[in-house]
């Protein structure tokens, strides 16, 4: 039998339903299960597995880490959420709007400590590695978010300090989960680092992407408000490539605008997505999307696990990058 993504999802929504988190106090687990309840469309579990199906057949015995991720994923959701402020996720209240933000960060917290329990559910031989992988992943993510952080007061952030940002912030963690898929199976290192490279290619393609969709997609289908970067000034692959590219006069007004502490939403989204407009940055995002894209299928073209899983796990990928686009 050959799993497809779908089947793959079901499996594992069946394993995180069974997963024992109805405890007390129920002011510290019920936030940890109202996220997990917002659904999503669990990327990192079903890339976990397809990496170990490339190589081996019992997938069932990775699903603890797989679920140990995906709780690790969200659990920097909802405290992104808080940092960022956002009312909303996958079009829902956020945590620390339901409940306040001291139990978002605490339920924050006991999310971390149980995704190293679930990921050290694995037989002897494998936990040393796969904690190495998990562990370097998890601070690599809090250094993402710390330059995330550094370039909201920064207006001169390039292009290549973007990049190597999201590639902590977002690409790691999908990277992480091809990564100790491989391990699992017993697949060479030369193995593993082409499905964490395959990845980093993909991660970075899938938060463009997002950049992407933040100004021009539909937020019943994006889950959260159109402009929100634009909003918060935060420093995307957009807003600098749209610094780099202006003339004078469209970027005093850029800048008029993130500078600005008191202004209307929508006219200021209306206003800098026109300048992007102007400078066709929507189409120069598109196509650099694309080159990563076909980076990282070119990068798994390369791996030598089972041909029905490659093709699986590029049917998977690219399901991912034509959301909405």
């Amino acid at each position: 039998m050959i799993y497809s993504s779908s089947q793959l999802l079901d499996k594992f929504n069946a394993y995180l339903l069974r997963l024992s988190l109805d405890r007390n106090p129920k002011g510290l687990y019920e936030p940890i299960i109202y996220e997990l309840s917002l659904g999503g469309k669990r990327l990192r579990p079903i890339l976990m597995m397809f990496a170990y199906l490339l190589y081996k057949d019992d997938v069932d015995v990775l699903l603890p880490q797989a679920a140990g991720l995906e709780i690790y994923h969200n659990f920097t959701l909802l405290h992104d959420d808080v940092m960022d402020h956002s009312a909303l996720r996958r079009g829902k209240p956020t945590v620390h709007k339901v409940w306040n933000e001291n139990t978002a960060v605490l339920s924050g917290d006991a999310m971390t400590i149980l995704a190293y329990q679930l990921m050290c559910q694995c037989k002897a031989p494998y936990i040393n590695k796969v904690l190495d992988v998990f562990s370097k992943t998890a601070l690599e993510i809090c250094e993402g978010q710390q330059y995330d952080m550094d370039f909201e007061v920064r207006d001169n952030v390039s292009i290549e300090e973007y990049i190597e940002m999201i590639r902590l912030k977002t690409s790691v963690l999908l990277a992480g989960a091809l990564k100790i898929g491989a391990i699992l199976a017993d697949a060479s290192e030369e193995e593993q680092q082409k499905l964490y490279d395959f990845g980093i290619k993909i991660g970075l393609a899938f938060q463009l992407q997002d950049d992407y969709l933040d100004v021009y997609g539909d937020s019943k289908v994006f889950g959260k408000p159109i402009g929100g970067d634009i909003l918060e000034n935060k420093k995307t692959f957009m807003l600098i490539s749209a610094l780099n590219l202006s003339e004078e006069k469209q970027q005093q007004e850029m800048m008029r605008w993130i500078r600005a502490k008191e202004f209307n939403p929508k006219e200021k989204v209306a206003v800098i997505t026109s300048i992007y407009n102007q400078l066709g940055i929507g189409d120069l995002v598109v196509e650099k999307i694309k080159t990563l894209y076909n980076e990282g299928l070119s990068i798994l073209s390369s791996v030598n696990g089972r041909e029905a899983y490659k093709s699986e796990l590029e049917k998977f990928a690219n399901h991912l990058m034509k959301r909405n686009m």
